[in-house]
């Protein structure tokens, strides 16, 4: 009689040198739920104190994706019962977000498929980022009534010119060598070579960060695909700069219509999809982020993401895009105009009384500073093709 037990959603290894974190839901995409981040977290704790543990490895199964995103159904059918679990979902993730920018041993995430959301937390805040050739990245919460949280507001801000803003406001994708190209992942490496990388990883005698790094390195110089092959937004990143260039989301969408450009009229036709609402909401966000530490992000999203929950639009775009499907959402208010400040979560973006602080609290017991100073120990020269650091 075969048993009709479920496999575990999260398989939780020790292997060699590493502690290897495997996401187990391919038939969802390795989408990550509460269930899945209450095991992680602890998991992580351990090995970080383990002497035989000297590197983390994570990963995603079924060789289609690493993470699709967070299992935002889950939260929203919560979030419409009066559940908790949509605001344990959001607090919890993020806690694991920044124990993961704060790892004091390398931490190795191999990005081998689709990337986005929850992924991404999982993955950019961490030492080394492993993307292959097919890598899918996203951060598409806007289509959604969301914001590009998970720590967005740190890392996006911090690439190139506008470029984090704009993948931000229209959810691009960026693919393969494109997601090292922009900084998102640190090393490239071929689909077909990462099950040898993962062996000699594992068979590290006490590495140091130093040490992955040159082993990254020497599966990266084996890697040609695609090498020749221009980075998708190269032409338009002067354009991206300018267009993208205003101290308000309409000024950014009068840029684009003003503009003749068939770029331009493509992300201008783009935005005018995504939840006015979120857009606002994501562009604070970033400008905020860009001064603030990687926790002090995560408590301000936190903020926003129980805002978000109790509007509208998060629903709303989780009906039309994942639900009934019929990528038609009725955002409420439907014009940028029509937002209010307070809808925009102008009140929500820095430290105050006015918001629950149990996310802060934690966080501070952790670290202040969780990714600056933690990298100082060992330096790692960037691949050439590579734009810009996260890390600085």
């Amino acid at each position: 009689m075969m048993s009709s037990r479920a496999e575990p959603e999260v398989l939780l290894e020790k292997v060699g040198c590493a502690g290897v974190i495997t996401l187990n839901r391919p038939k969802f995409l390795n989408a990550l739920t509460l269930n899945m981040t209450r095991q992680i977290y602890p998991q992580l704790k351990k090995w970080e104190d383990d002497q035989e543990a000297a590197i983390v490895i994570i990963r995603g199964a079924g060789g289609k994706a690493f993470c699709a995103g967070g299992d935002i159904r889950a939260v929203t059918e919560a979030g419409k019962a009066g559940d908790a679990l949509s605001e344990d979902f959001f607090r919890e993730e993020y806690i694991l977000n920044n124990a993961i920018g704060a790892y004091k041993k390398p931490y190795i995430a191999l990005i081998d498929g689709i990337t986005m959301g929850g992924g991404v937390g999982l993955s950019v805040h961490g030492r080394f980022r492993v993307a292959t050739e097919k890598t899918l990245f996203a951060m598409p919460e806007t289509a959604i009534g969301l914001f590009p949280d998970v720590g967005g507001g740190y890392f996006l801000p911090r690439l190139q010119g506008k470029l984090g803003l704009f993948l931000a406001l229209t959810g691009f994708r960026l693919k393969g060598r494109d997601v090292q190209r922009v900084g998102v992942a640190t090393h490239f490496v071929e689909s077909k070579h990462i099950p040898d990388l993962e062996k000699e990883l594992v068979d590290l005698k006490s590495p140091s960060a130093e040490d992955v790094s040159n082993v990254l390195q020497s599966y990266q110089n084996q890697s040609s695909l695609d090498s020749e092959k221009p980075f998708v937004l190269e032409k338009h990143l002067s354009d991206i700069n300018r267009l993208f260039s205003s101290s308000s989301v309409e000024g950014i969408v009068q840029n684009l219509k003003a503009d003749d450009s068939s770029f331009a009229k493509k992300q201008a036709e783009t935005l005018s999809k995504m939840s006015p609402t979120s857009m606002k909401i994501t562009f604070r966000q970033l400008q905020a982020g860009a001064t603030l530490s990687l926790s002090e992000v995560l408590v301000m999203e936190y903020r926003l993401s129980q805002a978000c929950m109790r509007g509208c639009d998060f629903y709303e775009g989780v009906r039309a895009v994942l639900i009934d499907k019929d990528q038609s959402p009725k955002w409420n208010p439907p014009t940028l105009e029509e937002v209010y400040p307070s809808d925009g979560g102008a009140e929500l973006l820095l430290p105050g009384p006015q918001r629950p602080d149990v996310l802060k609290s934690h966080l501070q017991k952790r670290t202040a500073e969780p990714l600056r100073g933690q990298r100082s120990r060992v330096s790692v020269r960037p691949p050439a093709a590579q734009m810009i650091h996260l890390h600085t």
